[in-house]
């Protein structure tokens, strides 16, 4: 016999609400209690009295999403956004924050990660700044309609674009871009047709690739190829993120440098996202090594990509650099020759070190992606390592894994946060570990 379908709950009627924000939380939303519910209010400032619209009051997980209506009070924190593309443009979520509110924000962002796990006593370092215009990569998207192309970021939660006009976060060469990659593009993609546009600048010239369509056609190759910025080193195309760059344009080199070596990277390789956050993160990690080590000292570098940590180190000790992406590794073995720098492909979360292989270094770093490094960090509280340097993006994915680490025997001494995703809800930050 079969079964009736379960009654689907009718949605609730949406609710209007005058609440007060009491702090922002991990995403760069407004938090406000009202009626047992937790709301989440966009583009609020704690201190903000503001009215609200709650479309489902029931609710679900750890929240409900509001939406802000008008602000009746302004919070001493709330500063004039720089862009006038904010609060469509789900690039950047703190841009209404006053610029010493926003720095508190970053620290506490911290501070409330490692609190949850019971390391909220850990020492943290003044915060590294990164300024306006530094941003050296980018992913836009870009549709075409008619003869339009619409060409810039997602709003926030949204398929939609903002067509952009101005970033006060890019490099000044990428802005500079925008609107010849929007008139190339419209001869490229077919009315309707999309792609993603991945733009490095590098030294030597910008990397881009270009994500989709599907297929270039002879004419579309011969645009790419005759694109006339003199700023662009060279072009590539994938079919799909999955695909394998195809080169369809090289004028000249284009690298990145670590510790003075280039390093050539592959088309749309993964880079941190400013010079000036790099240069922080990479000061913080030789701090850190550079007085646990000698002259003989042997280092780990895992998930090590194209070498941001690897080759500083490797001037100053002998290093072991796991990276599970083919091309970063071919890129960095390629490329440091004369250093003691050894590069293995090894897929770090299906197959971590384990604790015996652990166990022939004197330090390990590890910058695993925003998902953390959950299966490596088990087995490194089972080594004996004396020092481990964790490099992190997500403040909460590196809490649940130095959590695990000081539950091996870690002491965590310091953290380093790093602001390098400007006006984001994204901090960065290198965490000491000492046995």
């Amino acid at each position: 016999m079969k079964r009736p379908a379960p009654k689907r709950r009718p949605p609730a009627e949406p609710k209007t609400l005058d609440v007060t924000i009491a702090e922002i939380g991990a995403r760069g939303d407004g938090i406000a209690l009202a009626e047992g519910m937790r709301l989440f209010v966009p583009l609020t400032v704690p201190g903000d009295r503001v009215r609200v619209r709650v479309s489902d009051p029931a609710g679900k997980g750890e929240g409900v999403r509001a939406e802000l209506l008008e602000t009746l009070e302004s919070g001493p924190g709330r500063g004039e956004p720089a862009c006038k593309h904010f609060g469509r443009c789900g690039g950047c979520t703190l841009q209404h924050l006053e610029d010493g509110a926003y720095a508190a924000w970053n620290a506490d962002l911290v501070r409330g990660a490692l609190a949850r796990v019971g390391l909220g006593d850990t020492p943290l370092e003044p915060l590294s700044r990164t300024p306006p215009g530094a941003r050296r990569r980018a992913r836009f998207a870009a549709l075409k309609r008619g003869k339009r192309v619409w060409f810039g970021f997602n709003e926030r939660q949204s398929h939609r674009l903002v067509d952009l006009e101005e970033c006060p976060v890019l490099t000044p060469r990428l802005l500079a871009l925008v609107e010849p990659l929007r008139a190339l593009l419209a001869g490229v993609l077919p009315d309707g047709g999309a792609c993603d546009v991945v733009a490095s600048d590098l030294e030597g010239g910008i990397d881009l690739l270009l994500v989709g369509p599907r297929g270039l056609d002879r004419a579309a190759r011969e645009r790419l190829v005759a694109f006339e910025p003199d700023a662009v080193a060279r072009i590539a195309w994938q079919a799909d993120d999955r695909g394998t760059p195809e080169p369809v344009a090289n004028r000249r080199p284009a690298a990145v440098r670590f510790g003075g070596v280039p390093i050539v990277p592959p088309p749309g390789a993964f880079l941190q996202a400013s010079a000036e956050g790099e240069a922080a993160l990479v000061a913080a990690v030789l701090k850190a090594v550079g007085g646990a080590v000698g002259a003989a000292a042997r280092v780990a570098d895992l998930f090590a990509g194209l070498g941001t940590f690897s080759v500083p180190l490797a001037q100053r000790a002998a290093v072991h650099a796991v990276e599970g992406d083919a091309a970063a590794v071919a890129a960095l073995s390629r490329s440091v020759q004369g250093l003691r720098l050894t590069a293995e492909r090894r897929d770090l979360f299906e197959n971590p070190l384990t604790a015996k292989e652990l166990n022939r270094f004197d330090a390990v770093v590890f910058d695993p992606p925003r998902a953390g490094a959950a299966a490596q960090t088990e087995a490194l509280a089972a080594s004996k390592v004396p020092l481990a340097v964790g490099v992190s993006c997500n403040p909460a994915t590196f809490a649940r894994d130095a959590r695990t680490l000081a539950d091996g025997g870690y002491r965590l001494t310091r953290v380093h946060p790093v602001d390098q995703f400007l006006w984001s809800a994204h901090v960065e930050l290198v965490g000491v570990f000492e046995r």
